[in-house]
Parts: C-alpha cells; structure tokens; sequence
C-alpha cells in the first residue's frame, strides 16, 4: 500500500492517435523502462478521425491553444487530415501488439476511446443508447486484443455525463478516470447514485500551459512541483503525442528532476486501490461541466 505521506503521482497516458500510437507510446515505455515506473495507458481503440477536429474552431479558446502547442508540428501532416475523407487508420487493428506491449512491461492498460473525436465532440448530444454502442466498441476492440476486459477506462477530452456514467456501471471497472478535480469521489448526477469510483485529474495538462506568457517553458517543471503535495491526490495526464514526442526531451527533464526532489511516480490504479483498502470516507458528488484555464470547452468535473 502506497502512502499519500509522500509526493506520489498517478501517471496517466492519454494516447489520441494513431501516430501517437506508433510512436509516441514506445518513445515513453523505453523511458520509463529506465526509469523503472509503471503508468497507466489509455488507448483509443477505433478509428482515427484527428482532421474532423476541424469543428472545434468555434470554441473559445481553441485557436489560443493551437497557436501555443504547434499543432501540426506535434501531430504531423498526416494525422491532421486523417477522417477528413472517409474514416482514419483503425488504430487497434494496426497496433494491437504496440498495445500489448506496455501491459507486458508491467504498465496498467485501459480503454480512452473508440473514436476520439466522435466523444470528445458529439458525446453531449448522443442518447444513452448511442453512448453504450461506443463504449461497448471499444471494449469489444480492447477484448480482442488483451483476451480481457478492461478494468479502467477514462474518457477523451474528459467529456462524461450521466449518459456515459450509466454504460461505465455495466463493465466491472476498478475505477475510471473521467473528469478533473481534486479528490476521488463516486458521482451523483441528479440524485442518482454511481458506483464506479473517479479517480480525477489533478494537475494541469502541458498543452494547458505550454506557450502561455505567464508560464515560460524553462519554469514548468518548478511550475508542476509546486502543485504536487503530499498527503493529497496528485494525477497528471500526459498525452503520447506530446509528452511522448514533441516535448518527450522536456518530460525527460521533468522526470529526472522530480525523481531527485524524491517524488514517486505509479499507475493510477495504484493509487485507486489503495484509496479503496484504506479507511478513509469516499464522498458522493455531483458531476458537473465546466471550464479549466488553457483548455477551450467545457468538461466534467465534480462539484461539491
């Protein structure tokens, strides 16, 4: 049983593309090896479609954050036009054994998606019904490629509501990783009650901050240590495509330094089931949408 005495931090990999797949995934499993920390990987199990992304020019924000991660150096040409005309790569067809190759190494492995895009921007508009066809894609693709299912799932671009909390409470899972917030909780939404834990991002993303005057490069690795505490829940969410490639030299740094100020890093399912073994009260609470500061749209997250 870990200890929240100490800086531990739940480490979490969104992986959104299939170049992210490719890529991104191996760069950060040869890193960690290394390094000798487990994470836990999220997959997107069906197509990648990262070019319909297009529709979200009519968020706030959204150009702001484009203009600050270098969109097309981080996803490349290519990915940027995939599901512009017809569907993208399958990603799970094409990379089931890159896949299969962080649960070997130890890491913890889970569902992020089918179809990244389709949650991301239509999961608000889609009937319960249409919410269980996507997730029970992806656990059907997940299946066939482990030989299980999985045990944790965590949505893309954190988009959750009472239509996808209801299609989580038929799959057995330890935990799942929906929203952003500062405590795990079980969500309500109204008065219903759900008994898949939520095990909440904590800390700001990269791309929330990257490029952002206020928060010069050369600074965010200090930025990050003065938001980890001990005796508190810290989750960081990485992304394979950035963490794990354009800004993979950076997060090298991040590790390093962490790991001399003595902070640990684990999978999220570590954390999960020590909060579950542990005497401490888990509190229901509201699920809600809302905004994060450098991310354009709105989330879920919980209320209090």
């Amino acid at each position: 049983m870990i200890t929240l005495k100490n800086k531990i931090v739940g480490l979490k990999i969104d992986v959104d593309t299939e170049r992210g797949t490719r890529i991104g995934v191996q760069n950060l499993l040869q890193l960690f090896a290394e390094r000798n920390i487990k994470a836990t990987f999220l997959f997107s199990m069906g197509p990648d479609n990262t070019g319909r992304a297009i529709r979200r020019i009519f968020r706030p924000g959204f150009f702001q954050k484009v203009s600050r991660t270098s969109v097309l150096k981080v996803y490349g040409f290519k990915t940027l036009f995939n599901g512009l005309f017809g569907n993208g790569p399958h990603i799970g067809k094409r990379h089931g054994a890159i896949m299969r190759s962080a649960s070997q190494k130890g890491h913890e492995v889970g569902v992020h998606c089918y179809d990244h895009n389709a949650w991301q921007d239509k999961l608000s508009t889609w009937s319960e019904a249409r919410v269980r066809e996507e997730v029970n894609r992806s656990i059907s693709t997940f299946t066939s490629i482990f030989g299980r299912k999985p045990h944790t799932m965590g949505a893309a671009g954190w988009q959750a509501n009472k239509e996808s909390l209801c299609a989580y409470e038929d799959c057995s899972l330890t935990y799942a990783s929906d929203v952003r917030g500062t405590k795990a909780f079980y969500p309500t939404v109204k008065r219903r009650r759900f008994n898949t834990l939520q095990i909440p991002t904590t800390l700001p993303t990269l791309d929330e901050l990257i490029g952002r005057p206020e928060y010069p490069i050369d600074t965010l690795i200090n930025v990050y240590h003065e938001k980890i505490k001990s005796q508190s829940l810290n989750v960081l969410t990485i992304h394979a495509e950035l963490e794990g490639m354009h800004f993979l030299e950076w997060f090298t740094s991040f590790l390093d330094e962490s790991i001399a100020q003595g902070i640990s890093f684990c999978s999220v399912e570590t954390i999960a089931n020590d909060i579950k073994q542990s005497k401490q009260v888990i509190p229901h609470l509201p699920l809600i949408q809302g905004t994060v500061d450098g991310r354009s749209g709105t989330l879920a997250m919980h209320g209090s």
